[in-house]
């Protein structure tokens, strides 16, 4: 918990309130009176972030409300920044595109060419989602997006990992410079920030929850076996006895043949009721929102290719970042643009994920999602 508790005295600090380091893993407040009121503390407070708390300590951690007061105290500062990468003089671009190249694209369907390569600047924007997701437990993260901008890639991955990473490794916050803001060309627009991130965040948010959905799903499954197990029981019991009560006669048997049919539809409403509560306490719920954004200006080497299918042919741009050593992903016209393979178009040249050329369900005739994005356009079948 040190990162937490170096974040919290940064942040108490620059709200004016006197922090002093105690062990272990602890911090002793002496608070303002605007900070008391919004973080609920007396006016000296002692906090502990580790599992062995200081004497007297309060204890902060990522659970519960802290996240939220600590949220408060900042408002809006800090949720979105603009900051320059800085990479040494010394790392020069690759000796060999062709090969850099031949590696990072996967056109199963079009060949390709180098047509140019120079240094240049671009814009990437980085943007960070928290999601809640509620069910028969709580669990909260946080993913990350990335895209270029200048060349319209998603940056997903171990690419956004390695960059990330670097990030945080240096220190120094570099104020863009207006060369660089220049260089990197016009910002997008919210429609189109907003279009490129809906299907992208629930993808991730899809892959973070698998575990905790896996998780879920096995106590689902437990609790509706016991459930079942239960009401089981009971109803053989009383068919035993309602099989038994057949061939009896008079007012007492039909008395008790009324008994246990009463019962046994009894069991088999209370089943479905609790199978009902289960639902309903398993139900899911998920909430994603918008946290915090960057837009970073990276020097990059940018290659111009030229990619042809039949007798047409494009230009797109793919930029390698030397900060990183790594060459980013081809654009996607459609699909979310996370893997390296692109399939080409016949029509407008689209580049697209590979299920962006699949065949139609209903008449077998492969289309390109970019170009019709409704409905197949030989059997109107709805995407």
């Amino acid at each position: 918990m040190g990162a937490l508790r170096d974040f919290v005295a940064d942040l108490l600090e620059s709200e004016g309130a006197a922090i002093e380091p105690v062990e272990p893993d602890g911090l002793e407040v002496l608070a303002p009176e605007r900070l008391r009121a919004v973080m609920g503390w007396p006016e000296f407070a002692r906090l502990g972030f580790a599992a062995t708390l200081p004497t007297g300590a309060m204890p902060i951690g990522l659970e519960g409300d802290w996240l939220d007061r600590f949220g408060a105290v900042l408002g809006e500062r800090g949720r979105f920044a603009e900051r320059q990468l800085v990479v040494a003089d010394n790392i020069a671009a690759p000796s060999d595109p062709q090969r850099l190249l031949d590696h990072a694209l996967d056109l199963p369907n079009a060949i390709w060419r180098l047509h140019t390569a120079k240094p240049t600047w671009t814009r990437c924007l980085l943007l960070a989602f928290r999601y809640t997701a509620i069910s028969d437990e709580k669990r909260d993260g946080l993913v990350w997006l990335g895209f270029n901008q200048g060349t319209g890639a998603v940056l997903d991955g171990d690419f956004l990992r390695r960059l990330r990473t670097h990030l945080a490794s240096v220190a120094d916050w570099q104020v863009p410079e207006q060369d660089a803001r220049r260089a990197a060309g016009v910002t997008w627009d919210a429609a189109t920030v907003t279009a490129r991130i809906g299907r992208l965040v629930e993808h991730h948010v899809r892959l973070d929850l698998e575990p905790f959905l896996n998780a879920m799903h096995r106590r689902l499954d437990r609790d509706r076996g016991r459930v079942y197990t239960y009401h089981d029981d009971l109803r053989r019991t009383a068919q035993t006895k309602l099989i038994a009560l057949t061939s009896a006669s008079g007012e007492k048997a039909e008395a008790d043949r009324k008994r246990e049919t009463l019962r046994i539809a009894a069991i088999e409403r209370e089943y479905v009721a609790k199978l009902d509560d289960l639902r309903h306490n398993y139900d899911l719920r998920v909430t994603v929102t918008w946290m915090q954004g960057l837009t970073l200006f990276a020097p990059v080497q940018r290659y111009d290719v030229l990619i042809k299918r039949r007798k047409q042919e494009r230009s797109v741009r793919i930029d390698w970042h030397p900060a990183i050593r790594t060459i980013e992903p081809l654009v996607s016209d459609w699909g979310l643009g996370v893997g390296r393979a692109r399939l080409v178009c016949d029509d407008h040249l689209h580049l697209t994920d590979p299920s962006g050329q699949a065949p139609c369900p209903s008449c077998g005739k492969a289309w390109c999602r970019a170009c019709h994005p409704a409905a197949c356009p030989r059997c109107s079948w709805a995407a």
